[in-house]
This record gives structure tokens, C-alpha cells and sequence, in this order.
């Protein structure tokens, strides 16, 4: 679904540059580097690190005032995901926490008039997949290295032969469950504000929705933390 405005792409139109609205119409590199999935997947990491410069730019003792709120924010989330995977899971924290901001930030931006949700395209959230479900198994080989494989050859070694297709199957399957059900969820809402924009913007209409998408936004980037967790302390563990 697009925007009625989008604010990047009338800025790059202003530019000279070349804008196009979907992948299907991009027939150059420059043109899939402006896509808006792109470009506002680029506004979402720049306000990242504008928030992460804010909170380490003072850091103090006795934390005060916003130090305190990430602090809490922060540590909060660190030990939710300690209490998933475990004490030797905290190495995985900071990717974990890194997509949850960005999963978060981009549903809510989606919600701003002229702006675009990157997490409302297929091509965003299969990629936060791809990264979850591929540290997984680095994980898993750095951890156990080669006798990783026992997690696909369940515990009677006579049934592997019917076990390792239906593991393999359940991987392929994570990458589905995360990208699809992100994606899904956002490009719904995203479609619905924009009905309702259009056919009652001017009666206050949408609001209801808005409320409805801070709460869903989060319930979605928090699922996607948490499956994450436990895909990560499963391959921790070791195989029975």
C-alpha cells in the first residue's frame, strides 16, 4: 500500500532523482536505493543513533532524568531476555535489542502522515528474519560445533532419516513465521489508516485505529523479540 504523500519521495522528485513506489518498477540500483522500505529504514537506524548518542552523551553515576528512563528501558529488556535464554544468552542481547527498537520505531512511523513503516514491506521483515534465523545456527555451531547436527536427527538415531526433513522444514518455516506474521500485521494496519484517511480523515475517524496500532505495534516487535530468544537458547541447548 503507498501513502497518498510520502515526504522522502517528493523530495527526491524535487531532486531529479529517479522515484518509483514499488520493486516491481525498479529497473535500476539507484531506484531500488529509494524505494521507500529503504529510505525510511534509513530515517528509523538515523534516529537510532540520534537516541543512542542522547543516552550515553551524559552518562553519570546516579543516573537522572533520560538516562534513567533508558537505563530502565534497557536493563528491563536485558533481564526479560536473560530469563528466556539464560545467563549464556546475554552475548545475544544486543542484536535482540537493536531489532526490537527498529521493528518498534518502524511500525509506529508508519503511522505518521507522509511517512512509511519499512516493516510494511515483505522485503524488510524477511530480512530481520533472514538475520534471526542465520545467527541461530552460528550460534548453534560456534556453541557445540559439529555435533549441532543432533538437533536435526532427533533422539533415536533409527528415525533420523524421518526426522532431519521435518527439523529442516521447521527452520525453513521460522523465517516464514517471523517475516510473514511482522508483515501481515503492519501492512493491515497500515491499510486500514489509509481507508479510513481517505474516506473520513477530516471526522477524527482514524483515531481509534491510531490507539489500536501503538498497542499492536508493540505486541508485534515484542512477539518477534521473543521467538527470537527462544530460537537462540534452543540452539544453546544441547540435544537429547
Amino acid at each position: 500500500m503507498e501513502h497518498p504523500i510520502l515526504f522522502l519521495n517528493l523530495l527526491f522528485q524535487k531532486l531529479g532523482l529517479p522515484v518509483v513506489a514499488n520493486p516491481e518498477e525498479a529497473h535500476s540500483f539507484l531506484q531500488f536505493l529509494l524505494l521507500p522500505h529503504v529510505t525510511y529504514a534509513w530515517v528509523v537506524m538515523i534516529l537510532m543513533l540520534l537516541l543512542a548518542k542522547m543516552a550515553v552523551s551524559r552518562i553519570e553515576m546516579v543516573p537522572t532524568g533520560g538516562q534513567n528512563v533508558f537505563e530502565m528501558i534497557i536493563g528491563g529488556f536485558e533481564e526479560f531476555m536473560i530469563g528466556v535464554t539464560g545467563e549464556h544468552g546475554r552475548f545475544a542481547f544486543p542484536l535482540v535489542a537493536t531489532l526490537g527498537f527498529f521493528i518498534l520505531i518502524s511500525n509506529y512511523m508508519g503511522m505518521i502522515p507522509g511517512f512509511f513503516s519499512p516493516t510494511a514491506s515483505i522485503n524488510t521483515t524477511l530480512a530481520c528474519a533472514l538475520i534471526v534465523v542465520v545467527y541461530t545456527h552460528v550460534i548453534g555451531l560456534q556453541t557445540h560445533g559439529v555435533k549441532y547436527v543432533k538437533h536435526f536427527l532427533g533422539p533415536i538415531w533409527w528415525l533420523s532419516p524421518l526426522i532431519m526433513p521435518i527439523e529442516l522444514i521447521g527452520h525453513f518455516a521460522r523465517i516464514l513465521s517471523l517475516s510473514i506474521r511482522l508483515f501481515g500485521n503492519v501492512f493491515g494496519e497500515e491499510l486500514v489508516l489509509g481507508i479510513l484517511f481517505f474516506l473520513a480523515g477530516l471526522y477524527l475517524a482514524p483515531l481509534p485505529m491510531m490507539f489500536l496500532g501503538l498497542f499492536t505495534g508493540f505486541i508485534q516487535a515484542f512477539i518477534f523479540c521473543l521467538l527470537s530468544m527462544m530460537y537462540f537458547a534452543g540452539s544453546l541447548e544441547h540435544a537429547h
